[in-house]
């Protein structure tokens, strides 16, 4: 191509972009949009921007479990991040976002189903838009289960259950803290982007997952069983991290408050770089060795338990507030070795103790109702409550959903497949993700 014609190109994008931004304002000066009509535009535009950011953590979540499991399950962890998220769509849009949002009881909502009936606008957006960014989050959440649940889960369970979260499991609780006639939403509880409704969730699914399949067969306890692919976990680690600043922010559900948007990207920050530096210290202090997968679990506690009070509390807590995840999640992992349940990812540490304890914060840190700042314990209790009642509704209602699961169709892959070298991958997918360094048979 020559210079001249390089030229002529460059000059065309650039006058095309300004035509583009000035448009807007013309129409608008003219008459032809009301400011209204114009700010809803931008509104849609932010919130559907920071739900294309919220979908892509499906594939930093693929990534980070891919990288953390072994090369023989590489494609079936893949392919459950994959089909979750389709699987968690159809439950959506089925009857979840009709429960989680619809009006009803303080329970659960009983309409647009199917999304049918909706009205005009929800939350002064396009109720398309709203449902988008609303089933990213339902995504995220079952797929936080599957980190719990890799290695030896079989593959149709992965989808049955998906179903379940994002039809039923995930819409409660939800309407619970974000419906507009939810019970817990009534008593003051705030959740700003779902350290309970998405993260504790998600990790509770796991959980009663992991309960119900046991260890992996070559597990021993007090040994970590070591991930196939650290920089693969790296790329996940930094996906996620990115994605987050979708999740949290995009939950102003509208652009015009500039102010609230960038104290959350900035908390979201904070929370992340001193919960990796806390838990690679942690990791350095006990074993002389900088273990860079502590780092990134830390990095992604200090997301979960800033995710809930992002909107209510200054910088300066959000540093605080990472250190603390930093600690949760690396004594986490010790937990669950220690009381023999599987996680291969770590992540109820990282999703499910740290979720838990964002939903507090926001009783501790919040700048108006929080302890520490003069309020009292009102709003540290209801936070409390909205915690204990998330995890009585869902572990139990989990573990039954694996207990039918299990009789109808089978929770776990045959042991065989499970000891084989060629592992889930060759068994169910045929497609093994090293084929010229990984025998099949």
């Amino acid at each position: 191509m020559s210079k001249r014609l390089k030229r002529w190109l460059i000059r065309t994008l650039l006058i095309s972009m300004a035509i583009a931004a000035i448009s807007p304002l013309a129409a608008l000066a003219e008459g032809e949009y009301t400011a209204l009509e114009l700010a809803k535009s931008i509104n849609t535009m932010w919130v559907l921007i920071a739900g294309f950011l919220v979908f892509f953590m499906q594939c930093g979540f693929g990534f980070l479990e891919a990288g953390f499991v072994r090369s023989k399950n590489v494609t079936n962890i893949m392919a459950e991040n994959f089909l979750d998220t389709t699987m968690t769509t159809i439950g959506f849009w089925a009857v979840g976002f009709g429960i989680m949002f619809g009006a009803g009881s303080g329970f659960m909502g009983g309409e647009w189903f199917f999304l049918k009936g909706l009205p005009a606008e929800l939350n002064g957006l396009p109720p398309y838009a709203f449902f988008f960014f609303q089933f990213a989050f339902s995504a995220a959440a079952s797929t936080i289960a599957s980190g719990l649940m890799a290695e030896r889960t079989d593959f149709v369970a992965d989808l049955m259950y998906s179903l379940v979260v994002g039809a039923f499991l995930y819409p409660v609780v939800g309407h619970w803290i974000w419906g507009g006639d939810g019970w817990l939403a009534g008593l003051g509880m705030l959740d700003f982007a779902g350290s309970t409704v998405v993260h504790l969730v998600g990790a509770l699914v796991g959980l009663a997952g992991s309960i119900m399949l046991g260890k992996r067969k070559d597990k021993v306890w007090g040994e970590m069983i070591e991930g196939h692919n650290i920089p693969l976990a790296a790329i996940g680690t930094f996906v996620l991290w990115l994605g987050w600043f979708g999740f949290n922010p995009g939950s102003t559900l509208g652009a015009m408050d500039a102010d609230a948007i960038a104290l959350i990207v900035l908390n979201t920050d904070f929370a992340a770089t001193t919960g990796a530096i806390t838990a690679i210290l942690l990791s350095y202090l006990y074993t002389k060795k900088w273990d860079v997968g502590m780092a990134f679990n830390g990095s992604l506690a200090g997301l979960v338990i800033i995710t809930a009070p992002c909107a209510f509390v200054t910088p300066n807590a959000s540093l605080i507030l990472g250190i603390l995840s930093g600690v949760i999640v690396f004594y986490g992992v010790k937990l669950m070795d220690k009381i023999k349940i599987d996680d291969p990812v770590g992540a109820f540490p990282v999703h499910g103790l740290n979720g838990a304890m964002g939903t507090l914060a926001v009783g501790l840190f919040h700048t108006e109702a929080g302890l520490f700042y003069g309020g009292g314990f009102a709003q540290l209790g209801v936070q409390a409550l909205g915690v204990l009642s998330a995890t009585a509704f869902v572990f139990p209602l989990a573990l039954l959903t694996f207990v039918i699961i299990k009789k109808v169709n089978g929770l776990r892959v045959k042991p065989e497949v499970e000891q084989s070298v060629g592992g889930i991958d060759a068994a169910y997918h045929g497609a093994p993700s090293y084929p010229e360094f990984v025998e099949t048979s």
